[in-house]
């Protein structure tokens, strides 16, 4: 018995179904329950809610989300081998826990879903995770489907999401990340909370989705922060080159100069270059 259910101890369970962590699939288990509990309650009250969890393995945080009253957990697993634990943890907790075999990145959760928004909590597979991120936070239309996104990320990636302006992390991501969310680093994890071990310090962040980001079309932002950061040691005038446009226009519309450099302009910034290269390819495109 464990301390949040009276199922068998993680370490038996991976011992049990021969379950051991593969590095192609980006696995770490996190084996303490105490640590997946907390992972759980930063997703907020769990009473009545549908968790979306990516990548369960043994299930340490399925259990947790359930344990600790999620109405409806729909785990996705791309590894077969999970299915047995994660069965016999659908038979502890009766109707609540869907398990669906699949690639992550190719998951439309919507099916499952109900009317109510989602909660997303989950251990990333380190190779996918930046990459399920960006997905996330690129849904249209928006708001998303879920209200709250509780995601672990090796501590170099969590920093690059929640950095800004003037930070040695801040970049692409970010921009994107903190336009469409609230995002906050509550705790990391230690590499000895894992089986195997691996060589970095995770972190925990959390993504509050923006009912109303600052209007511009996404895609826009997304080119203008690809441009910038692409050569993010040269100043705008040259490194926005590359959209075709006049670079110290979209630095006005910005309101900054065209001398200053990528990493030194805020979201808001980018926002108002974004929709500044969005006016200027809409009037050529209705010129005659």
């Amino acid at each position: 018995m464990t301390g949040i259910d009276d199922l068998p101890p993680l370490r038996d369970v991976i011992r049990e179904h021969s379950l051991s962590a593969r590095k192609s699939l980006g696995q770490n288990f996190l084996l303490d329950l105490n640590l997946t509990a907390r992972i759980a309650r930063a997703a907020g009250p769990l009473e009545g809610a549908t968790v979306i969890e990516v990548g369960p393995g043994p299930g340490g945080l399925t259990r947790a989300l359930l344990a600790l009253g999620a109405k409806r957990v729909v785990a996705v697993e791309r590894d077969e081998r999970a299915i047995g634990p994660l069965e016999a943890i659908a038979k502890r907790y009766p109707g609540q826990l869907e398990i669906v075999i699949a690639d992550a990145q190719h998951f439309n959760p919507r099916p499952y879903l109900g009317a109510d928004k989602a909660k997303i909590v989950a251990n990333l597979p380190y190779n996918i995770a930046t990459a399920l991120l960006i997905d996330w936070l690129s849904i249209e239309p928006w708001p998303p489907w879920y209200d709250v996104m509780v995601l672990m990320f090796q501590r170099e990636v969590a920093e690059r999401i929640v950095a800004k302006e003037d930070d040695e992390a801040y970049g692409r991501l970010a921009v994107l990340a903190n336009w469409r969310a609230e995002t906050k680093i509550l705790f990391d994890i230690s590499p000895a909370a894992f089986v195997p071990q691996p060589k970095v310090t995770s972190s925990v962040v959390r993504l509050v989705p923006r009912e109303l980001p600052a209007p511009c079309d996404r895609r826009a932002l997304e080119q203008v922060a690809a441009a910038a950061f692409g050569q993010r040691r040269k100043m705008l005038r040259q490194s926005l080159k590359s959209l075709s446009v006049d670079p110290a226009r979209l630095a006005a519309a910005a309101g900054v100069d065209a001398t200053r450099r990528a990493e030194t302009i805020p979201v808001s910034g980018f926002v108002a270059m974004a929709r500044e290269l969005t006016d200027i390819r809409n009037t050529k495109a209705n010129v005659p």
